[in-house]
């Protein structure tokens, strides 16, 4: 799994298209249970996610907000808002346009 340790409090995690996908969101549950962080997931290599994918996101943002910790979801290509936008994920989830810009949000709040 790409992950990127930004620093003590932030997890940058480039994110790929399955199967990929399911294999690094596993992962970074697992590494979440060690240590808590913000993350910023980079979708901008994600072209398509499938309901495993959204669920496996929305556990994800659960057991973040569970301790007390922020979640971003960042670069989203069309298809995978078009996605969101339709299920309306839009409401639940936080998104930047890209990276650097989910970094500054998080520093922000």
């Amino acid at each position: 799994m790409p992950v990127e340790n930004w620093s003590e409090q932030v997890v940058i995690v480039h994110l790929c298209d399955e199967p990929q996908f399911a294999e690094d969101m596993e992962s970074l549950e697992k590494a979440l249970k060690q240590k808590k962080r913000d993350i910023v997931l980079d979708l901008s290599a994600v072209h398509y996610v499938n309901s495993s994918n959204i669920a496996r996101l929305l556990r994800l943002r659960k057991q973040v907000i569970g301790v007390q910790r922020r979640l971003r979801l960042c670069a989203l290509t069309t298809q995978v808002w078009g996605a969101f936008l339709v299920t309306g994920l839009d409401k639940i989830f936080d998104f930047s346009e890209d990276v650097p810009t989910g970094l500054a949000a998080l520093q922000i709040k």
